[in-house]
């Protein structure tokens, strides 16, 4: 099977450098890849900050937050230039404090993934410049934390039930999303290759739900996953631009 693909790969190679010198139009691009996407997200997280100064911790960050994940992608053959593929990422921040001598904590997180499909314009040689979508679903998370025991294993168990310091909530909401990208990939070599892109996250999202699935109320309306990201990354396959 291995060997099958090199020949594939070699032919693909020498057909695609043999109409490099030729001037007979536009090239169907070839490739397949899978990598790794550090991706810069701006989530609106005014309304998480507006109740953080009265619970004690810092606010957290408005200028975006670091997200990390990986794709894959593969052009079907089928379609010029179309390719298919997935791709996922997650972020999250933390932020704490000490109030009256009870540890505070406060983590946001993020994360979704889905299947890709890009249309890679074919008017332009190198590097790819694709558009496209990620469809498929993921969540939204707020985690509250207090805590006054020492941290000793045998407070931990013998003060849960009568001790009011010591809570920890979670608040989450799931959502589908149909998020539109711009991608620029440019190859380095025939195996290596670099992206800059850029998306943004719609949703359509369910309720908040407390700890155990139960439904939260007054929920500001715009508390959600939608946002813009800055994405990058680094891919190692086989591309023929």
């Amino acid at each position: 099977m291995i060997k099958k693909v090199s020949i594939l790969f070699l032919f693909l190679s020498i057909s695609l450098h043999a109409q490099d010198g030729q001037n007979v139009g536009w090239i169907t691009k070839f490739g397949l890849a899978g990598g790794f996407n550090p991706t810069y997200v701006f989530p609106n997280v005014d309304p998480v900050n507006q109740m953080l100064p009265d619970f004690g911790v810092d606010k957290l960050s408005t200028s975006g937050m670091m997200a990390y994940g990986g794709s894959g992608y593969i052009y079907i053959l089928l379609i010029d230039n179309l390719r298919l593929g997935g791709m996922g990422m997650g972020l999250s921040q933390t932020r704490d404090g000490v109030v009256d001598g009870i540890n505070r904590q406060v983590d946001y997180s993020m994360g979704f993934g889905g299947f890709t499909v890009e249309y890679t314009f074919p008017f332009i040689k190198t590097p790819a410049v694709s558009i496209g979508a990620i469809i498929g679903a993921g969540s939204l998370e707020i985690d509250i934390y207090q805590n006054k025991n020492s941290g000793n294993w045998d407070d931990v168990w013998d003060k849960f039930e009568d001790d009011a310091d010591t809570k920890m909530l979670s608040m989450h909401n799931s959502f589908f999303t149909f998020t539109p990208t711009l991608n620029i990939d440019y190859p380095v070599t025939r195996y290596l290759a670099f992206r800059i892109g850029a998306g943004y996250v719609l949703t359509l999202a369910g309720d908040w739900k407390l700890n155990n699935d139960i439904a939260i109320s007054n929920v500001p309306s715009d508390l959600k996953a939608d946002s813009f990201f800055i994405q990058t990354g680094i891919y190692l396959g086989f591309f023929a631009f």
